[in-house]
């Protein structure tokens, strides 16, 4: 975590910079760094996810739905590059937080040769880790 916070302050250090020499202000500068602030915390929080539910319930939830079961993190690429491609479809699927729930991260843990990788993705007794969004896409019935 110590390391992304270097890598975010680097980052909006960069766009200052480059705000300030393409648009000569110090104003437009604030400007363009706000906008990126908020575009990082949209794209590293769970804004973008339906709300999360425990292990057991989502469990639950998606076999009565017949829809997948989609485990992800917070600040995971792969699961914001998932569920932007997914659109309107990533509504109805039901996603869980690693992050919030211990019995969820013990069950990606047990799939994933003890480690924590997400996305991962369940459709009844099947999974697949990091899966392409069009194969998550097809699995919605």
């Amino acid at each position: 975590m110590r390391n992304a916070r270097q890598w975010v302050i680097a980052a909006l250090g960069a766009v200052a910079g480059f705000a300030l020499v393409n648009f000569g202000n110090i104003a437009s500068s604030v400007v363009v760094m706000v906008l990126v602030v908020v575009f990082l915390l949209v794209l590293t929080t769970p804004v973008l996810y339906p709300r999360s539910v425990s292990d057991d319930a989502s469990r639950v939830l998606a076999a009565e739905r017949s829809v997948p079961l989609v485990y992800w993190r917070p600040g995971c690429i792969f699961c914001l590059r998932l569920r932007v491609a997914l659109l309107m479809r990533g509504k109805k699927a039901v996603w869980t937080n690693i992050r919030e729930d211990a019995a969820a991260a013990a069950r990606i843990r047990s799939v994933n040769d003890g480690n924590e990788t997400v996305p991962t993705v369940f459709v009844g007794s099947e999974h697949r880790t990091n899966p392409s969004p069009s194969w998550v896409i097809e699995q919605f019935v």
